[in-house]
């Protein structure tokens, strides 16, 4: 493996094994997914005022971070909330990596008028280092994994790629 495993990986793993596959392999479908633009234009016009997408070593993209120690991720619904915290507490860890302690994370439902806040502990730091050797596993198969059929997938960018 020669990627850096990025936030949108750990997001596609808690997803979706097969979505994740094909992210890594650069087959990318999102470009037409309804979806997607929804959220691009939800992520344009909402927090103007905040310095937003902080990109670090291109393997975490922090959506914007307000008050001192709190970064924050914007997503548009709940329907895979626990792929949104697993991807914060990613950050967390990542950052953590760095040397950078004391932060905490915090999802925000603009469209909802919602948050979550998230902060990282030991169990979420050896859940994250048994992803990652998972991710590993699952990108370096030859093939995608097998189709798990879920309530998601006819929302999926890549449905079409799987199902037709």
């Amino acid at each position: 493996m020669d990627k850096k495993i990025t936030g949108i990986m750990i997001y596609y793993y808690n997803v979706c094994h097969r979505k994740l596959w094909y992210f890594y392999h650069e087959i990318q479908m999102e470009d037409t997914n309804d979806d997607v633009a929804i959220g691009k234009i939800l992520d344009e016009q909402t927090y103007k005022r905040d310095r937003k997408h902080i990109n670090i070593d291109n393997v975490i993209n922090i959506d914007f971070i307000r008050s001192k120690g709190v970064l924050h991720e914007v997503k548009k619904s709940k329907k895979i909330e626990e792929a949104s915290i697993l991807q914060v507490k990613y950050y967390l860890y990542y950052l953590k990596k760095k040397g950078v302690n004391n932060i905490k994370g915090k999802i925000d439902y603009p469209l909802l008028k919602q948050t979550v806040d998230i902060e990282l502990n030991e169990n979420d730091i050896k859940e994250i280092e048994k992803i990652l050797s998972d991710i590993r596993r699952i990108v370096n198969q030859e093939y995608p994994p097998k189709i798990d059929k879920k309530r998601i997938c006819k929302a999926c960018a890549y449905y079409e790629l799987c199902f037709i």
